[in-house]
């Protein structure tokens, strides 16, 4: 049981932590979690802002099919496809959790209060077909606070400038790479020189970019282990938070420069850099790691729910940890280099993987719901 004086040092902690300009999205959905009242406490105690979706977690909570039984049942009643059936159970989620965090919206002027939902994994490799399912999402949510996720992919870039020119607010996803990162930024300001040019209003467009921290970890530091040497697994846990400090840097210099400043005085926002992936992989760093040492104004930091329990319990908010660090990041991954591991090949390794990753969650999703709705007399299409 948390007594009452726990509750509120945990909830201060967090409070710290949204004071220093971070807001605090979970990294989680689901039906039951809606249902139970869950969401809406964490909104109201816990100073959660936003909430992101991918298709590993939907495929996590439908999967399972606890919660959406009744839609379920009614869906095999008018013998909806099964890619239907997933995009209406995903879009109810998205929008319940949208009502739920209108409030935060309205008082943060659409800054917070997001809902994020992706496109088909299955698309990330196609233009013209992200673009149309990014529309087709925003229409079926219907709610200003959806936020919908197009990958960084080379094709998805494209798509990011198109959506964004027509007004429909962006979750850039998987970004791994500086050179992409940058490459994220120019196809936001150019989505919103194309939404001037169309007369809408920049003030309603939000983006953010989620920069994915802790599989870089990951990567390099199996790569430093195989290495060996004593300087090498010194460098473990350092890649990470190196490059997530330099995308800092890169933000705070493209909002710096001319094209920005020529779309600022249009009520245009800031895509705010979002660090994804910030639950640790090895057990041996702090829990809390991800959350801690990217501490910096104007930033999202999306956690599954149990960093966001660890961040409340024990997270250690000291102010800013990212600007005053480039010199040091620099250095660290050249570090990195220098003992022969190519950062442009664990990078775009990392990209294709998690490409992979949600697509073969998509089709594990499609998988569970045709078993459902074959049960009930529905063949997938």
């Amino acid at each position: 049981m948390i007594t009452v004086t726990e509750a509120t040092a945990t909830a201060a902690t967090l409070k710290r932590l949204s004071d220093e300009g971070v807001s605090i999205w979970l990294d989680d959905l689901s039906r039951k979690r809606i249902e139970s009242g869950n969401l809406a406490e964490l909104v109201e105690n816990r100073h959660v802002v936003g909430v992101t979706t991918n298709p590993s977690i939907f495929q996590a909570a439908i999967g399972s099919g606890e919660g959406y039984e009744e839609q379920l049942a009614d869906l095999a009643v008018r013998k909806v496809t099964v890619d239907e059936a997933v995009r209406m159970m995903t879009t109810a989620d998205v929008r319940a959790a949208a009502d739920i965090l209108r409030p935060v919206f309205e008082t943060t002027g659409g800054r917070d209060g997001r809902v994020s939902i992706e496109v088909d994994p299955r698309l990330a490799h196609d233009t013209d077909a992200t673009i149309a399912e990014a529309k087709q999402l925003a229409w079926l949510v219907d709610r200003p606070n959806v936020m919908i996720k197009i990958p960084a992919t080379e094709a998805g870039l494209p798509a990011i400038t198109e959506v964004i020119g027509l007004g429909i607010s962006v979750n850039v996803t998987l970004i791994f790479s500086l050179e992409r990162y940058r490459a994220v930024m120019d196809a936001y300001l150019a989505g919103l020189e194309k939404a001037v040019a169309a007369g809408i209003d920049l003030a309603g467009i939000h983006s953010v970019a989620s920069f994915f921290v802790s599989r870089v970890d990951a990567e390099i530091d199996k790569r430093l282990a195989k290495v060996g040497t004593d300087e090498a697994l010194a460098l473990k846990g350092r890649a990470a938070l190196a490059n997530a400090r330099l995308a800092y840097e890169a933000y705070e210099e493209v909002f710096a420069g001319d094209r920005w400043t020529a779309l600022a005085p249009s009520g245009a926002n800031k895509q705010r850099p979002l660090w994804a992936s910030t639950g640790v992989k090895d057990p041996s760093y702090k829990d809390t790691l991800y959350v801690d040492e990217l501490v910096a104004p104007g930033t999202v930091n999306t956690m599954p729910e149990a960093t966001l329990n660890a961040t409340a319990d024990h997270g250690d908010i000291h102010g800013d940890a990212v600007t005053g660090g480039y010199a040091q990041a620099r250095a660290d991954l050249a570090a990195v280099e220098a003992l022969g591991i190519s950062y442009d090949e664990v990078v775009a390794q990392l990209e294709t993987e998690a490409v992979a990753k949600f697509e073969v969650a998509w089709e594990d999703l499609l998988e569970a719901v045709s078993t459902s709705l074959r049960g009930k007399g529905v063949e997938r299409a």
